[in-house]
């Protein structure tokens, strides 16, 4: 019996190329796992945050919102799953079940984003910031949504720009989660850091590392995650530094009539 060639290549399926080619299976769980630790009383209780009531005036409205931003969470660890599991052309179907969901997320989000300041208590301060101030920080987010699903699903035929793209779509979904765990942003709080980015540092931190991680496993900078993650930065800084213009008073007053 011929013994096996000992230096033959091994499989590159095996290895270091495993995380390459589950990352965005394994960001996208990482993902889900945040948003039911950041949601844990609204899961758990059906309590907002930190186990206050839900505001009845808009009760119906966070909690369909609540579900629909769950199944968008679901639907992007199935996503990759399918990929990971050789199910291309499920994924590509789904991928219209998708853009629905996403849609619904979007709709929902302006209108909680909106609900919720008027409901808020004049002198509550999020992140150093009052209601009206605060709105910049929901609407951002669902923005970043909208415009990372809407290029994802441009991009849908290019692969190495669509799945970075859909990712980001989830950060920014997520980032509510994130303010809502203290442990990872007391540590900055009152410092020029909470002035410059509000509630979106630990977004574009985390959003940083998977930078990190996904290029690591490819051995090289992935370029396109870097773009999207740029531009994440870049929009998150614009609406954070727009919180207490008054440009942004102005447009505040307008959308809450």
């Amino acid at each position: 019996m011929q013994s096996p060639d000992m230096s033959m290549p091994s499989n590159p399926r095996n290895g270091a190329s495993f995380l390459g080619r589950h990352f965005y299976l394994f960001a996208s769980i990482g993902l889900l796992a945040l948003t039911a630790i950041g949601f844990r009383f609204f899961y758990l209780e059906g309590k907002a945050y930190p186990g206050r009531e839900l505001a009845p005036p808009i009760r119906s409205l966070l909690i369909g919102h609540g579900v629909l931003m769950t199944v968008w969470m679901l639907f992007a660890v199935v996503q990759p799953l399918l990929v990971s599991l050789q199910h291309k052309r499920l994924h590509l179907a789904l991928g219209r079940l998708g853009a629905l969901i996403a849609l619904g997320v979007f709709i929902t989000g302006l209108r909680t984003g909106l609900e919720a300041a008027r409901v808020a208590p004049p002198d509550l301060r999020l992140f150093g910031l009052l209601p009206k101030e605060f709105l910049t920080v929901p609407l951002g987010s669902i923005l970043l949504f909208g415009g990372f699903v809407t290029a994802g699903v441009l991009c849908r035929r290019q692969p190495a720009w669509h799945r970075p793209l859909m990712l980001l779509a989830s950060l920014t979904a997520v980032s509510a989660a994130l303010g809502r765990i203290e442990s990872v942003n007391a540590w900055y709080a009152g410092t020029w850091l909470e002035q410059t980015f509000s509630a979106f540092l630990t977004m574009n931190l985390l959003g940083l590392l998977l930078l990190g991680l996904r290029s690591l496993s490819l051995r090289t900078l992935d370029k396109p995650f870097a773009v999207a993650w740029l531009v994440m930065l870049l929009g998150s800084l614009v609406f954070s530094l727009s919180a207490r213009t008054a440009a942004w008073q102005a447009v505040a007053n307008w959308l809450l009539g």
